[in-house]
């Protein structure tokens, strides 16, 4: 599939590990050159070291105006362009039912995942992409598509991300297309605490019979943002090997 990245540049939001690091590499793979946030140095420096010359890293965190500014400022100073944008960090500082939430926890995770989408999208629209086009695509959960135990205000921030990609898909086109992928469980340390201990149980009630992996949700971002889905905007792709198909009422 030849997907149009050799030579373009993308900034990914999260990108030193899990999935935002297997994001990196495809698009890396694919002749891409990359500006990578996060907000620890150390596993920016080993994420640049490892993947070389086309990688550049800016840490940050992604709820910080001045950061992005200068995140978006160093793509088009190194690498002179920004065609894609990956939206892809998030956070989820609480577990537990949503009438215990305290509200320093609660703004935190809408202050990184919701806000944090718009405000990259916003300067990236900016800067370079209503010139010149480009590509966005956001990550959300399937947690935006339905309610789960104990995780209901992240998943309210996730759900978000769904319709705001909706919402930019409308009001950037024609010049840029935008669009969301919903993972799954996957196997990364943000998750750990769920696929480590129940990961057969996980497993047993997916048709793909296992959880995800960082790099099944890399092949969706990375079609996203390549010429194969230049007719795509506004779109959430589901990647979870089936679990929203759920299970049934009648025995089979």
């Amino acid at each position: 599939m030849k997907t149009g990245l050799d030579g373009k540049v993308a900034l990914v939001t999260g990108g030193s590990r899990g999935i935002g690091r297997a994001v990196v590499a495809r698009l890396v793979d694919e002749g891409a050159r990359v500006v990578v946030v996060a907000r620890k140095p150390e596993a920016l420096e080993a994420t640049c070291r490892e993947l070389g010359e086309a990688v550049v890293g800016h840490a940050t965190n992604v709820a910080d105006e001045a950061g992005a500014r200068a995140a978006i400022a160093l793509a088009l100073a190194r690498f002179g362009r920004l065609d894609v944008l990956v939206n892809n960090v998030s956070t989820n500082p609480y577990f537990g039912p949503l009438m215990q939430i305290d509200r320093e926890r609660a703004e935190r995770t809408v202050q990184v995942n919701q806000w944090g989408t718009v405000l990259w999208t916003q300067l990236a629209w900016q800067a370079y992409m209503a010139e010149h086009g480009g590509r966005v695509v956001n990550v959300s959960s399937i947690g935006g598509l339905m309610p789960e135990p104990n995780i209901g205000w992240y998943n309210g921030t996730k759900a978000a991300i769904i319709q705001l990609t909706r919402q930019m898909a409308q009001e950037l086109g024609p010049k840029v297309t935008v669009n969301c992928v919903a993972p799954g469980v996957i196997r990364t340390d943000m998750s750990k605490a769920i696929w480590q201990r129940h990961e057969q149980a996980i497993a047993a009630r997916v048709p793909a019979a296992r959880i995800g992996e960082p790099d099944d949700i890399a092949g969706a971002v990375v079609f996203f943002a390549s010429d194969q889905a230049r007719y795509v905007t506004g779109q959430t792709l589901v990647v979870d090997g089936g679990a929203t198909l759920g299970q049934g009422m009648v025995p089979g």
